[in-house]
């Protein structure tokens, strides 16, 4: 049965999480929103102490968990709860600030790729490594089955060719995971992902762009002209089975959906605890013992807000912990995506509202949140994307009988 407590073992870490998303993330979160593309230095020591944590078995990354799952191995039982430990520490980061969260060397999200499919010598060799992740390109967004970059073998290697866009912390890791298919006639069956180390002749990164929001996180443009990449960097296995189809290359979302989902719940409970502090200033306070309908419209409003987040956090912990249970998430993955990523919009920019001239100037941090939630509900699928896989898994369709 699941149980959604925090487990024991990981409060400890989780309290960690929050004490360094109040005095580090926080503080430096308005600093880095204006200087845009300047590199977060603070997060190197961060990063070595997650290292650490994670080395020692104390906790989890801050995202470079990975849905791994052995053949059978449905009704394993819990083994080390690293996805749900991750989700938990990725809210409390969030809570501080999602784009340096995103920043944050070595827990990018092709680490995650790589946790979820790599195989185990490919675990150790690209052990350390900070991995972007690259698969949206300028003809191919939310409909991933149609990626144009092409992986084309030549001896012992591939040549990689093609054009990647809104590659996140693309300017700043050591190595990108490059989704490419390895025959366009055979659809998304022959897409694989390959790492591809930023220093390889042929990979240029073209330019870093100017954002809307998560601004200390740098988003780059990346161009591959035969770029030649050895065979044992492809992940996982590079027969294409058309039987299979998408599925391997898939698993990823599986692990990297319900992150988002928690960068989401993370943002949207930091604008929630500070609108319900600007309320009570003026006078306002939700009362959980009276009907919405005898409250003042704003603490109303406040209560229903309150009611979504909770749904949106109760889905992402559930995908969590079905990965660490061994029992497939992908329908659950895209649920708290599709809810959390929604929520946080909505809530952010109703929190902005609530709090009128206090919430859209830069005196507080509300505006930002609003503008930093966006991506949120945008990056790993959109919400018209989730919407349409979760319709195709309880209707039973395919991607073919359902568009």
């Amino acid at each position: 049965m699941i149980n959604l407590e925090t487990p024991r073992k990981f409060r400890a870490f989780v309290n960690q999480a929050h004490q360094v998303a109040a005095e580090m993330l926080r503080p430096n979160s308005r600093r880095y929103d204006q200087a845009e593309h300047e590199y977060p230095v603070e997060l190197d020591m961060l990063a070595a102490m997650v290292d650490g944590l994670g080395a020692s078995g104390t906790g989890s990354g801050a995202g470079a968990s990975g849905v791994r799952r052995a053949e059978g191995a449905e009704d394993a039982g819990v083994k080390n709860g690293s996805n749900l430990s991750s989700v938990l520490s990725i809210m409390e980061m969030s809570w501080g600030d999602v784009g340096l969260l995103l920043s944050m060397p070595r827990q990018g999200l092709g680490n995650s790729a790589i946790a979820s499919v790599a195989s185990d010598e490919q675990l150790r060799r690209f052990d350390g490594v900070w991995a972007a992740m690259a698969i949206t390109e300028p003809g191919c967004g939310s409909d991933s089955a149609n990626i144009r970059t092409t992986a084309r073998r030549d001896g012992d290697d591939y040549l990689i060719n093609g054009e990647k866009i809104f590659v996140t912390a693309g300017g700043r890791c050591d190595a990108v995971v490059v989704w490419a298919t390895l025959d366009k006639t055979l659809g998304r069956a022959a897409i694989k992902s390959f790492v591809v180390p930023k220093d390889t002749p042929g990979l240029t990164v073209e330019r870093l762009e100017h954002k809307l929001g998560i601004r200390s996180s740098d988003t780059a443009t990346i161009r591959f002209e035969d770029c030649r990449v050895p065979a044992a960097n492809l992940l996982g296995s590079p027969e294409i089975d058309t039987g299979k189809g998408f599925a391997g290359v898939m698993q990823t979302f599986d692990n990297t959906r319900p992150l988002v989902a928690a960068m989401a719940v993370g943002v949207a409970r930091a604008a929630l605890e500070l609108t319900r502090d600007l309320l009570a200033e003026a006078g306002i306070t939700p009362d959980y013992d009276r009907p919405t309908h005898r409250q003042p419209a704003a603490a109303a409003t406040y209560l229903d807000l309150e009611s979504d987040w909770e749904a949106a956090h109760l889905l992402t912990l559930q995908a969590a912990w079905l990965a660490d249970n061994s029992r497939p998430n992908s329908l659950q993955a895209s649920i708290a995506k599709a809810k959390a990523g929604r929520t946080a919009n909505h809530i952010t920019l109703r929190c902005v509202e609530l709090t009128g001239t206090l919430g859209y100037s830069e005196h507080h941090l509300l505006e930002k949140w609003s503008r930093d939630s966006k991506i949120l509900d945008i990056f790993e699928g959109t919400q018209q994307i989730q919407q349409l896989i979760v319709a195709r898994r309880l209707l039973g369709k395919t991607s073919a009988e359902l568009k």
